[in-house]
Order: structure tokens, then C-alpha cells, then sequence
């Protein structure tokens, strides 16, 4: 069926929602916005769905969400008997309506759903499967998109993101199911309320998720009466409660929340793009900082699973970056917990490919194993898994990635903003009682450990088109790799879809054993990296610098040459 076939049963059938009613109406007479709905289908992958707000098969709709669930439903009802699964959703336009299609469709199959009765973060679906006993779980987010985005993200029953194989599997099942044909199942929502098919999830699991949370600390002590100053803003997203709520319960009471950004919005109105990686985002967040002077800025995405800060210098607030925060925690956990005898033998900490080397002379200083893995949180859970099979999973410390995703504590299978605002605020007051600042500590680490600056760059292609250009650009330098960066001799070339690592010296070729991705790596002569990859979420491509310096100046002067010339090679 081609674009303006599809137009027209969309068209025809679409009328439960008074929004795509108006939208494909207004669209009638227009080809090129026609296709750009309808020329493909929202793909269901290990992140789930995500696309733009609106009609059409390449859209995020009530049909879509419908399909993509009963597709999820077959698959469950195939493998599992009495299945169940757990739903939330953050502060996005029309999450809760497609967290509430989503139990309908669930509910009509015969699978029990439990959903939550306000916002919550991202996190907490992960405990919620794992506490439940589901078999899956839904977040209904797009992280930290621009407001036009919306998604759809699943958990597999160990409250992972969906692995490679089931997500093929589901995607396998979505494809059988028509839009319009009768394939969907639902049933009303009040309805499978009163039968039990549909269940409000209580408020002892947020409870039991929050002592979870407390577990991780480890010196709680240090946080009352700090002084410490904290700013705080949730982005307009589902953070707002349980970060507070854990704050106050170290004893950081303190906090002063950005009224603009405080209460859920999916429009974002004061950062049409709510990700804390960005400067924009916060600016508002830092205006309140410099009223108050405080010490520390947080700031965690809609569905507060990463978390940003800013912390308080000489000159004004220095915005870390994911691998410097991710570094300091990663130093506080180890060097704390040692101090403390709480440091377990044989600990295990996980990063993954894009995310700083210095990482690595960190653990090497604490004994503590460092295990690498591809882009994406579920291979940091995986790894927890994996401990938890051998009943080892007291020696995992600690695991990060460089956009601002961190994890403490086995509970959840995923990054979780909470915990990880805990342990800032709590890394903030141990250090400040000695009389630094995070600056300080930031710098007497790369005064240890050498000045690896970390660098990344997006490069965004909308639409039909920029797929396919993104498609090109990555066959190009698959095809013809560089040989040098901004001067610096290519060394190695590491290429994870075809899973090898080449040594250009010698010629050597070793396989990697991971799971295939389209990430293309080179390693470079004085301790530097270039990374390309696709995002999995977005339509961009990412490309991670690492530049070794002798000082600040010099490694930011390198990575900006770096990242000029791999620019020219996104062209």
C-alpha cells in the first residue's frame, strides 16, 4: 500500500482522536507532508518506539501505541501464562492516554496490567517489573526529546530494556497486526478497573523504591547540616517528588526547586529541548543558582533518568559534563567505600565504549574490574544480571555511561536520576566539609590521572532523506576510513557491526565479542579516540572525542581540532 493509500484508510478510520482528525484533514491536499507520515512505520527495537506527536504510521498516535501493545500482548500470551506488566509514563503530551490505551489493549488480551495512578521516572517501571513479577514493563517517554517527540519503551521481566531477540520478536508480532482490520483487542478501561484486568499500582512500591534508593548511600551522615545550597529543577518532568523526597531524607534540606520547571509540562515551555547535556536547558536553572549562590545544580530529564549538573566555581557555575560526573561518583564510590571496609572483594564497575578512558586508571587504582560494553543502559543491567545469576551481585559498585546515565545498587536495571541525585548531593557535602567544591575535585583528578576531555558532537538528519544520509555517511568512512584525526595517526580501527578490531601497524585483525552494533571506533597515537555512531533513538549521528593533554587548555584546544575535523567527514 503506498503513502497516499494509507492517507486515505487513516483518513477513513481514524476518529478517536479528535487531533489526527484535524491534522490528516488539513494535510489532504499535501504530497510531501503526506509522505513524510506514511512513507514508513515506527520501528520497535530494544528502546521500544519513539517519534513525532501526530498521524500516521511514522508517527506517535493512539494506533500506533494500540498496535505496537497488541503485537506485545501476542508475544506474551505466546511465551508466558497469566502474563502481566507493569505501565507508567512522564509528563509528555499524551503519555498518560497512551499509558492508559496501552492497559486496554493488555487488559482485552488477557494480560494483566498495572499502572501507575500519576507520573513517575523511568526507574521506577524497572522496580515496578522487578517487584511485581511482571513480564514486561512499558515507560511511556521520549527521555529527553523536544517536546513534539513521544515513545514507547519496554522492559523485559528482569527489568532490562528489551533485549536484541525479544524486541525482533515483538516487532515480528506488530507486523501482523492491522491498524483498522480488528486485529486490536480493547476493552474499557473503567471496565478492566472493576474485573481486576487492570490494577492502580500502590504507593508502598514508590516506598519500598525509595528505601531501595537510601540503601546506596554511603555516608549518610555527612549530609546533615553540610550548608549545602542546592538548586533543583525537574525539566517539567516526573523527577519533581522522589528526588526531593530522597534529598530530604539524607538530610539535604536545602533545595530550592526552579518554579518555572517545576511542575509536569509537556510543552517544556522554558526549554523546547528539556536535556540536561545542554546548556540552554539549564539556563534558567543557573539564573536561580546565581540569585541564591548555591552550590550545586541538579537537573534531571522528563523521565528523570539522567541527571546534569552545575557546580559553584570562582568565576561563576562549571556544567560537568556525563563523563565528569560519572568519574567523580565513579572516585567518591570506590574511594569512600574502601575507606569505610564496605568496598566489596573483587568489585565490578561497568562503562561503556564511548564513555571516558579515565575511568579505566581509576579502577585500575582501587582493584575494582572494569567491564566495557556497547552504548545503552540495558548492556550495563545485563552485566548486573549476569552477577546476580553467580550470586555475585554484591561485588557490582557502580556503572555509567557518558549522557549522563548512572547506577548505584542493584534494584533497578537501568539509569536512575534519583539515586544518582542522592549521591551527588552526597559526594557535594563529604568533599565541601573538607573545604572543595566539585571543581576542586574534578581537577585534582585530572592533576592525577592526566586531562582526558571527552567531546561529543550531534549531527541531526530529519526526515526521509537525512535517514538515508545517515545511512550514507556511515557506509562512506565504513568503507573509506580515516587515516588521521586533526593530525593525530589512525592506530587502530575497531568496526562493532562487523566485529573486529584491526591493528594498522601490523595488520592484525581480533574479533569483538559483542553484540553487533553500527559503531565504528579509532583509536588514535598519544592515548586519543574518535567514535562514530547512529543514535538509537534519535535521527543523528554521534561522533566521541577523546583528547589527551597536558593541561586543560591544551586537551580542550585538541579536542576542538578533533571535532573539526570529523565535522568535515559528517558532511
Amino acid at each position: 500500500m503506498d503513502t497516499k493509500e494509507l492517507f486515505k484508510l487513516w483518513l477513513d478510520n481514524a476518529k478517536d482522536d479528535s487531533d489526527l482528525i484535524s491534522e490528516l484533514s488539513a494535510i489532504a491536499e499535501n504530497d510531501e507532508e503526506i509522505y513524510e507520515r506514511f512513507y514508513r512505520e515506527l520501528k520497535f527495537g530494544t528502546a521500544g518506539l519513539r517519534g513525532i506527536i501526530g498521524a500516521g504510521t511514522n508517527r506517535m498516535n493512539v494506533y500506533t501505541v494500540r498496535r505496537a501493545t497488541q503485537g506485545l500482548a501476542n508475544f506474551l500470551n505466546k511465551h508466558f501464562d497469566n502474563p502481566s506488566v507493569a505501565i507508567s509514563h512522564d509528563s509528555r503530551i499524551k503519555a498518560d492516554l497512551f499509558a492508559k490505551e496501552a492497559a486496554r489493549v493488555l487488559a482485552a488480551n488477557g494480560v494483566k496490567a498495572y499502572i501507575s495512578g500519576e507520573l513517575q521516572p523511568t526507574p521506577v517501571v524497572s522496580y515496578a517489573v522487578r517487584k511485581l513479577k511482571t513480564n514486561a514493563g512499558i515507560m511511556v517517554t521520549a527521555s529527553h526529546n523536544p517536546a513534539r517527540y513521544n515513545g514507547y519503551k519496554c522492559y523485559g521481566s528482569d527489568g532490562c530494556q528489551m533485549t536484541d531477540v525479544s524486541a525482533d520478536a515483538v516487532y515480528s508480532e506488530i507486523l501482523n497486526v492491522g491498524y483498522f482490520n480488528g486485529d486490536i483487542k480493547l476493552i474499557d478501561f473503567e471496565e478492566g478497573l472493576q474485573n481486576g484486568t487492570i490494577e492502580w499500582i500502590g504507593d508502598d512500591l514508590y516506598e519500598t523504591y525509595l528505601e531501595n534508593v537510601g540503601k546506596q548511600s554511603v555516608n549518610p551522615d555527612v549530609c546533615k547540616n553540610s550548608g549545602l545550597k542546592v538548586v533543583y529543577t525537574p525539566l517539567n518532568g516526573a523527577g519533581n517528588k522522589l528526588v526531593r523526597k530522597i534529598l530530604s531524607r539524607i538530610g539535604i534540606d536545602d533545595v530550592t526547586v526552579v518554579p518555572e520547571q517545576e511542575m509536569p509540562d509537556g510543552n517544556f515551555p522554558t526549554c523546547p529541548y528539556p536535556n540536561p547535556e545542554i546548556k540552554e536547558a539549564l539556563k534558567v536553572g543557573l539564573d536561580l543558582c546565581e540569585k541564591t549562590q548555591a552550590d550545586l545544580l541538579l537537573a534531571t530529564d522528563p523521565d528523570s533518568d539522567r541527571v546534569g549538573i552545575a557546580v559553584k566555581t570562582k568565576d561563576g557555575y562549571r556544567l560537568m559534563t556525563g563523563n565528569e560526573t560519572g568519574i567523580m561518583l565513579m572516585n567518591y564510590l570506590l574511594s569512600a567505600r574502601k575507606a569505610k571496609g564496605t568496598l566489596p572483594e573483587n568489585p565490578v564497575a561497568v562503562k561503556t565504549v564511548v564513555t571516558s578512558k579515565l575511568v579505566d586508571r581509576i579502577c585500575e587504582k582501587y582493584g575494582c574490574e572494569l567491564k566495557v560494553v556497547l552504548t545503552g543502559f540495558k548492556y550495563i543491567g545485563e552485566q548486573i544480571l549476569l552477577l546476580e545469576q553467580k550470586h555475585q551481585e554484591e561485588r557490582y559498585v557502580f556503572g555509567f555511561e557518558e549522557s549522563y546515565g548512572y547506577l548505584a545498587g542493584t534494584y533497578v536495571r537501568d539509569k536512575d536520576a534519583v539515586v544518582a541525585s542522592m549521591l551527588i548531593c552526597e559526594m557535594a557535602a563529604y568533599y565541601r566539609r573538607q573545604g572543595k567544591s566539585l571543581d576542586d575535585v574534578m581537577t585534582e583528578i585530572y592533576d592525577e590521572f592526566g586531562y582526558y576531555l571527552n567531546r561529543t558532537d550531534s549531527y541531526e538528519f530529519d526526515g526521509a532523506a537525512g535517514m538515508e544520509k545517515m545511512a550514507s555517511i556511515m557506509n562512506s568512512i565504513r568503507t573509506n576510513p580515516p587515516t588521521d584525526v586533526s593530525g593525530f595517526k589512525v592506530t587502530e580501527i575497531s568496526d562493532y557491526l562487523n566485529s573486529y578490531t584491526k591493528d594498522l601497524a601490523t595488520g592484525v585483525q581480533t574479533e569483538i565479542h559483542l553484540p553487533k552494533s553500527n559503531v565504528l571506533a579509532y583509536s588514535l597515537e598519544g592515548g586519543g579516540a574518535a567514535i562514530v555512531r547512529p543514535s538509537g533513538t534519535e535521527p543523528k549521528i554521534k561522533v566521541y572525542v577523546t583528547a589527551v593533554g597536558n593541561s586543560s587548555d591544551d586537551a580542550v584546544k585538541i579536542a576542538a581540532n578533533m571535532a573539526d575535523t570529523m565535522k568535515q567527514i559528517m558532511k
